[in-house]
This record gives structure tokens, sequence and C-alpha cells, in this order.
């Protein structure tokens, strides 16, 4: 793919693909067994709190109890970018994979103590909110990441030429906002994290996410099996779904988004037929689940915030949410690499800073992970 733009600040190479080259070539390997998990939006996440924090007393203290938040503006202090003036707002969305706990049976592999964000979306909710944009980010992208602190309070210094989801690993949620601030110039107006054995319960609480598939997938890396057709799917189902790679497109990280993205429309597009609204013991089993899996920015740290946050997203319907992926290309000296194609990429995060659709020649021309269409909503 040809270049596109020269670089800036954050963002490695000397080229419009940027990112970190190698002299090796060969084809693309088969992707490694990785096991993922898949942040369910902001607003979904979120709404389902403000159900089950409607009560008052022990529910409610027992929901905020369950809460956890990191002081995001602590961390990073007042180096940051300006807040947008045009009342809209930007939430750094993280799908954490641990290997610990519940997260260890599911995901595979050994407990080595060690937590990855193997998604990461930008939701950019505009002024009014009732549309939204999402710009999911690829894990497998070179990046440069800035210097960090973790929470231990351990500085580490900045980094050229790596994986964009090493920002997580190494300084955790504070150093992944960082990191998306220094690509996009773009402030992170609040930071939601869900573990990803905490989304499979959520489906199995809602009663599972219908989809249609127009193609058979078979995985057995991530256990999933469907035939073409419609299909209602369990909590490991979709766990299985959201983490296939090479079961269908063309075995890259970004076919997997591409299956994420459709299934997020689909979970949405469904949360208001399961009958939480009539049903308050499935709203309450929602709500004690949302809140022990997201883990917010201190300003969302609490059951009221979060409710006041969700009423504010009631009205993004699945129409009115746009999804598409950071423009890339594949590094051509690692095919299991991707590289930022920065002028296009700019087009984006200057949408979103104007508060304005992204446009179509943002994403025309990069690369695709060929799975789009594959899975939908019933």
């Amino acid at each position: 793919m040809s270049a596109e733009s020269t670089p800036g600040p954050g963002i490695p190479g000397d080229t419009g693909i940027t990112g970190s080259r190698h002299r090796a070539k060969g084809r693309r390997r088969k992707p490694r067994k990785r096991h993922k998990g898949l942040m369910v939006t902001a607003w979904t996440a979120a709404g389902l709190v403000a159900l089950g924090g409607a009560g008052a007393g022990y529910v409610y203290f027992k929901l905020n109890g369950n809460l956890k938040s990191v002081d995001i503006d602590q961390a990073l202090g007042t180096d940051r970018p300006k807040k947008a003036d045009n009342g809209s707002e930007n939430i750094l969305v993280l799908g954490s994979d641990t290997r610990a706990g519940g997260n260890k049976k599911l995901g595979g592999g050994t407990d080595d103590g060690s937590a990855r964000s193997d998604t990461a979306m930008i939701v950019h909710v505009y002024k009014g909110h009732k549309k939204a944009s999402v710009v999911s980010i690829p894990r497998d992208t070179l990046i440069d990441r800035p210097e960090c602190t973790d929470p231990k309070g351990d500085e580490h210094p900045a980094a050229n030429g790596v994986m964009f989801n090493s920002a997580y690993s190494t300084g955790g949620a504070a150093c992944a906002v960082k990191t998306v601030e220094s690509i996009t110039d773009l402030r992170m107006d609040h930071y939601l994290e869900v573990d990803f054995s905490g989304f499979q319960k959520l489906i199995d609480d809602l009663g599972g996410v219908e989809v249609t598939t127009t193609k058979s997938i078979d995985d057995p890396d991530s256990h999933l099996k469907l035939k073409a057709g419609t299909h209602r799917l369990d909590g490991e189902q979709a766990l299985g779904l959201v983490r296939t790679r090479h079961g269908v497109g063309d075995g890259s990280d970004l076919g997997r988004i591409q299956l994420q993205q459709a299934f997020i429309k689909a979970l949405v597009n469904q949360i208001k037929d399961v009958g939480v609204f009539t049903n308050p013991k499935k709203l309450l089993d929602l709500a004690e689940t949302a809140t022990k899996t997201v883990t917010t920015d201190s300003d969302l740290g609490s059951v009221n915030k979060l409710a006041s946050f969700a009423g504010g997203l009631k009205g993004i319907t699945p129409s009115n949410m746009h999804m598409v992926t950071m423009p890339v290309a594949y590094d051509p000296a690692d095919p299991n690499r991707v590289l930022l194609q920065k002028k296009k990429a700019d087009q984006i995060w200057k949408a979103l800073a104007d508060d304005k659709p992204i446009p179509k020649s943002a994403t025309e021309g990069t690369a695709t992970g060929e799975a789009k269409g594959v899975v939908s909503s019933s």
C-alpha cells in the first residue's frame, strides 16, 4: 500500500504508513492462539448499571461496592489535550484479558499476573447524545508509546515501534489513555473497561443475543462452530465469536474487529427487547454482573454517576452508530503487524475534534479483515 504522509509526534516511521520496519520478509503465518475479550459498549454496561441502581439502601450500597475505578486525571496530570467545548465526549473502551481467576479458565494460558487489552475502542458521543462514532484500534498496530507510570508508581520510559496493546500491560489504564491521547490528540473524557469472564456472564444474564451468520464459522481456537443461519448465542458462544480470528476472513485481527463491531450492534439492538424492564430479578442480576465486571474512571466511579452518564446515552441506537477501524496497512516486514496510515487517521481525529461525521475517504483503501457482513443482527 502506498505511503500516505509524513509522520507526526508519537507515531513511528518516516512515511505515511507509520511504524517500525524490519528486514525480514515472509507470508502471513497462522495467527497465534490467543483468547480475546470484548468490551461491551459504554452505554450498554452503564445502562444496565443505571437500571439496577434505581433502588436504594442495601441494593445501592451493594452495587456501589462492586464498582472499581481509576483516577486517570491524577495519574496523567495537566499535560493532556484540552477538553472539547462543543458538547461532545470521547470514551476509551477497553476489553481486559487477564490470566487470573475466571479469566484463566476461559482464556487458557498461564496465570503470569499480566493483563492485556486486546480490544480497544474510542467512542465519540456527538453533541446532543443521539449519535456516536466508534473507532476500533487494532491491538497489533505498531506505535510509539509515551513514557508511563504504572499503578505501583514505577516509571517506564517511552518505547518505539511497539504493539498498541503493550501500553495497558505496561502501565495499566492510565498508560492506555495516555497512549491513545498521544496518537489522536483527543482528550479521553471517560474510561470504561470490562474483563471477558464478566462479558460471558453478562450475555447469559441477558438471555443470549441473536445474530445471523452468512457463512459457517469453525474456529477450533475459539471453540466456536456455527452453521450459516440465525442463532441465539449464549455467553460462551458470544465469547467465542468475538475471539474468532481465523475462522472467517483473512485470519487477521482486523477480521476479528469486524465481527466484534457487528456483534455490538446486535447487542445494542436487542438490549431493550429482553424483558429487563419488566423483570426486577433479571434487572438486579444484570446490574450485579455489570458492576462487578466494569472498571471506570473516577468520574464515573459510583452507581449514581454511572446512572446519570447512561441516561444521556439512551437515545443512541444501532442506526446512529458509525463503526470504523483506525486506518492501517499490513506491515510488509511482518504481516502479523499493522502500521498506522497517519494521513487518513488524521481525517478521523479532526472530524471527531470538530464533532463532525467521519468522512468515507478516511477508511477507503485501508487494510480490512475481509469479515464484513459475516455477522449481522437478526
